[in-house]
C-alpha cells in the first residue's frame, strides 16, 4: 500500500506547484497588462494636455509620458490587438505617428484585458 501512496503524492505535490506557478504568472500579466494601461492612459492625459502648451514644453512632457507607457508596454509586447498587429506595432503607431486607428486598438486592448477605465 505504501508503494502505492508515495507516488501518488508526489504527482499530488507536482501538480500543486503548477498550480502555485501559474497563479503567479497569471497575477504577474494581470499586473503587466494594469501597468500599461495605466501608462497609456498618462500619456493619453499629457497628450491632451499639451495641446494647449506651447510645443516645445507639450513635446518635452509628452515625450516623458510616452517613454514610461513604452517600458510598461515591453512585456505584454507580443500581445495581439488586431488587424493583424501586435500590441507593441499598435502602441508605436499610436504614439510615434499620431496613428488614431492604432490608438483606439490599444484602448480596446485594455478594455477587453479589464482596464478600460485607466484609458481616455
Amino acid at each position: 500500500m505504501l508503494k502505492a501512496v508515495v507516488p501518488v503524492l508526489a504527482l499530488v505535490a507536482v501538480a500543486a506547484g503548477c498550480s502555485s506557478s501559474e497563479g503567479r504568472d497569471a497575477e504577474r500579466l494581470t499586473a503587466q497588462r494594469e501597468n500599461y494601461c495605466t501608462q497609456l492612459g498618462a500619456w493619453q492625459e499629457a497628450r491632451n494636455a499639451a495641446g494647449t502648451d506651447t510645443p516645445k514644453s507639450g513635446y518635452d512632457d509628452v515625450g516623458a509620458v510616452a517613454q514610461d507607457a513604452f517600458l510598461a508596454m515591453r512585456p505584454v509586447r507580443d500581445e495581439p490587438v488586431g488587424g493583424g498587429r501586435t500590441l507593441a506595432e499598435a502602441t508605436v503607431a499610436a504614439m510615434n505617428n499620431r496613428d488614431s486607428e492604432a490608438e483606439g486598438r490599444v484602448v480596446q486592448y485594455c478594455g477587453d484585458v479589464g482596464f478600460e477605465t485607466l484609458t481616455r
